[in-house]
């Protein structure tokens, strides 16, 4: 009977863990619309017109008296947000640790990106600052609910599992992207079939993410729960007042006793800046240097979310051969050969373009769900979505250099093409720091289980 009663508890165990795991990825697939739909294709040139029919005739808007290019609104937007975001992170990360309550900061934040998203429908004319915004609320609170729902992977998987998870959520969201760019492509393309502007068709789209966000959150919460604080891990009054910047210091501190976790944070850092920009820039390579046309691009986007699900799914399958820093490492491999790819692609070729947006779809998507499931082995117990604030920041906060070299390669040559190849020193870079950290010592040393393959 003894025995019966704990298989009975491990199989129930299990199955709850199942339970969560499938809701975890769910969230994946309500956000994920946001960044590709919103973010990546529809919101920075449609916010850019708003702006430009606002400006004078300097071609200059004057959000708060200050003097702004109309062409740059969109830019400084998301910088802001990025600023808004790290003053805030730190803050709700200790708290959820703190408290165990996650689940009502994730649904607050959620549900405030997502309001900020469907509000977006209402951006037409000249509100360029109604617009502006909107961006930096949702994206904002984009970056934090992201960073509550990467702190979960510890609690929802055991280490032998997080890698196939980690892919799972990553595959989810393309997925969803994928699904929801195509209705977006259909309605923009044939906007005048359906009786309607081509504004409206944007304004519909960037409204549908906000509602697709807000109605499929509800799966990850009703599924995900909240782990109660053991007694005594209470943190103080001063630590539950803590500003974000100065609880971002506690967290660096805290690190510092995990200098192993902080090496793995560095090399993230510098090789998840190239990734963040070859996303950011490939368009501009695109239109500018291979003078491709708007809608070859919008393909290519498409066509990075489609094979992005399998390059997830197939990375995480790697990784349970290889161990998930040797998966890791021979995708820096491949970003550098796509690079150097690039580098020589002709001008007016989309099909060569198509072949380099698949190199990027098949490896976009396992290196980034893989770095963050290997990361979730390094956080100490209880420290989850404190660790995963600095995490997020290395995701979101810190890819500057990347765009800044690129820009400054650009101004110096005169040429894209070398623009887009000095971005190789940031995977070269990533790999050597990577290769230098010790993940089985690493995972020890921060008090967790050692998987058998790493």
């Amino acid at each position: 009977m003894g025995t019966d009663t704990v298989r009975t508890d491990a199989a129930d165990e299990a199955a709850g863990r199942r339970r969560e795991q499938r809701g975890w990825y769910f969230y994946d697939w309500a956000c994920s619309v946001y960044s590709t739909s919103v973010l990546t294709v529809f919101l920075g040139p449609y916010l850019t017109e708003v702006a430009k029919a606002a400006a004078d005739t300097d071609g200059y808007v004057h959000p708060l008296g200050i003097p702004v290019r109309a062409g740059s609104f969109f830019a400084y937007s998301v910088s802001l947000s990025v600023i808004l975001a790290v003053v805030i992170m730190p803050l709700v990360g200790a708290a959820a640790d703190r408290t165990g309550r996650k689940k009502p900061l994730l649904a607050a934040t959620a549900y405030v990106g997502a309001a900020a998203t469907a509000g977006m429908f209402f951006l037409d004319g000249e509100r360029y600052l109604l617009g502006g915004a909107l961006l930096v609320v949702a994206n904002a609170a984009q970056s934090v609910a992201m960073m509550l729902y990467n702190s979960y992977l510890p609690q929802i998987a055991p280490p032998e599992e997080r890698d196939a998870v980690s892919s799972r959520g990553w595959a989810f969201g393309y997925a969803a992207g994928s699904l929801v760019l195509v209705a977006n492509l259909i309605l923009f393309t044939a906007h005048e079939s359906f009786g309607i502007s081509e504004g409206m068709a944007v304004r519909i789209c960037l409204a549908s993410a906000g509602l697709w966000w807000g109605a499929f959150t509800l799966i990850p919460l009703n599924r995900l729960r909240d782990r109660r604080r053991p007694a005594g891990k209470s943190a103080g009054a001063e630590g539950a007042t803590a500003p974000g910047l100065r609880q971002l210091a506690a967290t660096v501190r805290d690190m510092r006793r995990h200098p192993l976790t902080l090496s793995f944070l560095l090399a993230y850092l510098v090789y998840n800046d190239g990734i963040q920009t070859v996303i950011s820039q490939a368009s501009v390579y695109g239109s500018e240097e291979l003078g491709l046309e708007q809608s070859t691009l919008i393909v290519a986007v498409l066509l990075v979310q489609v094979l992005a699900v399998g390059g997830a799914l197939g990375m995480g399958r790697l990784s349970r051969r290889y161990g998930a820093k040797r998966t890791i490492l021979g995708s820096l491999v491949a970003w550098t050969l796509i690079l150097a790819a690039g580098y020589f692609l002709p001008a007016n070729a989309p099909l060569w373009f198509f072949v380099l947006a698949s190199g990027i779809g098949l490896v976009l998507g396992g290196s980034q769900a893989l770095s963050r499931s290997l990361f979730s082995h390094l956080v100490p117990p209880g420290k989850e979505a404190e660790y995963f604030a600095a995490y997020e920041m290395s995701d979101r906060g810190m890819s500057w250099l990347g765009p800044l070299l690129f820009g400054v390669t650009y101004q110096l040559t005169g040429s894209y093409r070398d623009a887009i190849i000095s971005l190789v020193a940031f995977f070269v870079l990533g790999f050597a720091l990577l290769t230098r950290v010790p993940v089985r010592r690493a995972i020890s040393d921060a008090g967790n289980p050692v998987p058998d393959r790493i």
